[in-house]
């Protein structure tokens, strides 16, 4: 397996260059220098509507359509005609909740978790419009670690009793943006369709929230069998816009268009988009990867995740006895990524703010504190965690170094004393 070249993949990127440690990824990744010339480029020599005939017009159509064929790809879909784009990935779940009011009965069930609440509240909202009932999948003990009580996630014994034949919608998350956990979605979603059908199901559909994921693996929404999924460009090296995946048959048979009533759109994903995206930046993410090479890099970036989260968790673990406890698995491992959230309890706590400030008082260090817009899996947290305060998070990707890691360690420890 190749390994990462990580001095050329820290030079792709110029913020880098400023020697600023950034621990933040989670909530957004630093840009490629070849994201930000096409969207220049783009502006500055393309900068026409779609569909006309002159040649500026063409080559505008054309730098479009690759762009939502790079994020097909991402996706691994059948067709660029089922990738919707937009603003943010709470937009489009938004709109995709919409669409759906006329297809979703009085009755009828939407599960949902408490991770990010882009996947969450679009879907209590069209419960609410629908007279449907709500469940949460809530986040469970990890068995592995009976002595942290943070120590939990999304397990499958906990969501398959949920499921009933009034189910309709499950929507969940492939990676959390708090616990870093990797949910088997193929997995998961074969045991749901399983269920469904045995209880006789009128219609079940599978929602995944892939932002936090999208940065750390690649997706494969046909082998996964969802319906829906969705990242942010943004949290992925590109530009600041999201894409919104709808196998055809949901498309054409689930959703009602929110376009121009006099669009014919059964089957595309303008039934999703109402109004054309940001051209400049649908084109800017032909950028963030080299056109078929997805596979090969994923399982270079992996193991270099590993290389940075074994030595932070590692670190953490050690200071049990601190009042440190690790939110969500404490191992690295293939099912986890470099998204590290922790808290500092017991007779010595410190507020999660704390921790943080002592970053930033270094000046060239980015990590936060909070609950992520994961506002229910922390209020959940038992012992109790102010949602105020929230968890501190430190969040790595692949353009981070082993010597960056080391800094954060070197820093927790002036507070940990």
């Amino acid at each position: 397996m190749a390994s990462l070249d990580i001095t050329a993949v820290r030079a792709a990127f110029p913020a880098l260059a400023s020697g600023v440690l950034f621990g933040d990824n989670a909530g957004g990744s630093q840009c490629l220098a070849d994201v930000a010339a096409r969207v220049s480029d783009y502006l500055l020599r393309a900068n026409v509507q779609l569909g006309a005939d002159y040649s500026v017009s063409v080559a505008s159509t054309t730098r479009v359509a690759d762009g939502a064929d790079a994020a097909r790809e991402m996706f691994n879909a059948a067709s660029a005609d089922e990738v919707a784009y937009g603003s943010s990935s709470t937009m489009l779940v938004e709109n995709l909740a919409r669409a759906m009011d006329a297809d979703v009965r009085e009755g009828e069930e939407i599960v949902v978790t408490g991770e990010h609440e882009s996947n969450a509240g679009p879907w209590k909202r069209l419960a609410a419009r629908r007279n449907a009932t709500l469940k949460l999948w809530p986040a469970t003990q990890l068995p592995a670690y009976p002595n942290n009580p943070y120590a939990v996630g999304l397990q499958l014994d906990a969501l398959l009793p949920l499921i009933t034949a009034k189910t309709r919608m499950v929507a969940f998350t492939a990676c959390s943006n708090i616990l870093g956990s990797i949910n088997p979605v193929k997995e998961i979603v074969a045991a749901l369709r399983t269920r469904a059908k045995e209880l006789g199901a009128r219609k079940l559909e599978v929602c995944v929230d892939c932002v936090a994921y999208a940065p750390h693996r690649g997706i494969d929404v046909q082998d996964w069998d969802v319906d829906y999924c969705y990242f942010s460009f943004y949290k992925v090296y590109g530009p600041h816009t999201s894409v919104l995946y709808a196998r055809k048959p949901s498309l054409t048979d689930s959703l009602t268009s929110l376009g121009h009533h006099f669009l014919r759109i059964d089957s595309k994903p303008y039934k999703l988009q109402p109004g054309g995206p940001g051209y400049e930046l649908t084109y800017a993410c032909t950028g963030p990867h080299p056109r078929g090479t997805l596979a090969a890099g994923w399982a270079a970036v992996a193991a270099h995740e590993q290389a940075l989260l074994a030595p932070l968790l590692a670190y953490l673990r050690g200071k049990a006895a601190r009042g440190v406890r690790i939110v969500g698995d404490e191992q690295a491992g293939a099912a986890r990524v470099p998204t590290v959230s922790f808290v500092v309890v017991g007779a010595r706590a410190v507020r999660s703010p704390d921790v943080v400030k002592a970053f930033d008082a270094k000046g060239d260090i980015g990590i936060r504190y909070g609950h992520f817009y994961a506002y229910t899996l922390v209020d959940d947290l038992a012992p109790k965690v102010d949602t105020d305060d929230g968890v501190v998070r430190v969040s790595f990707v692949h353009y981070n170094t082993v010597a960056e890691v080391q800094r954060v360690i070197d820093v927790l420890e002036e507070v940990l004393a």
